[in-house]
């Protein structure tokens, strides 16, 4: 089982570049999760809305056109697919994609950005709560679980560039990290780190004003997690940091 996640800026964007498709193909994926799609179902072509061999959800934002927004296709039959946690407050903005296989529920989700305002480092944390409560409760079900996507935090130094020049900011607030350790009590493995305990300068996102990606100062703020019990399954995870198409790079998790 091939899982990619990919924040591409715009689905519609990264299509028109013809960058998305090729990738498809290259990989050959069984589960894409793409974030901040920037779309709604309608506005999308034929080819995004029925890709060959794909089953597809999304979820777009209710508030405002062109933000956000999530897809997931997937061409492993699931026995159920859909959007959301069931509650408005953080189903709105269209940040949450999933596909439940029976024992495994894979999740694509775009984590708000704390920009803005206290009021979206609010929103932010309280999202964060709900999320993890939501798949706590799947997991005392006997489910397990896959998330992905951009988590719009880069958990410790080793995870950005420049670590001290950010401690104040946004996407690195103790508060913010605070959150990813509370994940790894309960047992969530990050997948890359687990498997590259010291491995530096592997980023994810890069800031374009800038030109941050051609320096390689960047953040790791994308990530795989997954329920303890899966870890035994996992054959290989990779950032592919040479593969353009947006201000995030794709990740691509293998499972036996």
């Amino acid at each position: 089982m091939r899982i990619v996640s990919w924040n591409v800026n715009g689905l519609r964007a990264i299509h028109k570049r013809d960058q998305l498709l090729p990738f498809i193909k290259k990989y050959k994926p069984d589960v894409i999760c793409l974030q901040e799609t920037k779309s709604e179902e309608e506005q999308l072509p034929e080819e995004l809305r029925e890709l060959d061999d794909y089953e597809v959800v999304f979820s777009s934002s209710q508030l405002r056109k062109g933000y956000s927004g999530t897809a997931l296709y997937s061409r492993i039959p699931a026995e159920d697919m859909g959007e959301g946690m069931g509650i408005k407050k953080f189903d709105e903005e269209g940040r949450i994609v999933w596909a439940d296989y029976g024992e495994i529920v894979v999740f694509g989700v775009y984590f708000p950005n704390g920009g803005q305002g206290p009021h979206r480092i609010k929103y932010k944390l309280e999202f964060y709560e709900v999320f993890l409560k939501h798949t706590e409760k799947l997991r005392k079900k006997g489910k397990k679980i896959i998330f992905c996507g951009d988590v719009n935090t880069a958990h410790h130094e080793i995870d950005l560039a420049r670590p001290k020049e950010n401690v104040e900011n946004t996407g690195f607030l103790p508060i913010e990290r605070a959150w990813l350790d509370k994940v790894e009590k309960k047992g969530y493995v990050d997948v890359f780190r687990s498997l590259n305990p010291k491995k530096v300068d592997m980023y994810t996102y890069w800031d374009m004003k800038t030109r941050a990606r051609d320096r390689n100062v960047g953040w790791r703020i994308d990530y795989f997690f997954v329920s303890p019990d899966l870890m035994k399954d996992v054959k290989d995870m990779k950032i592919l940091t040479n593969e353009m198409g947006s201000d995030h790079c794709p990740l691509m998790l293998d499972l036996k």
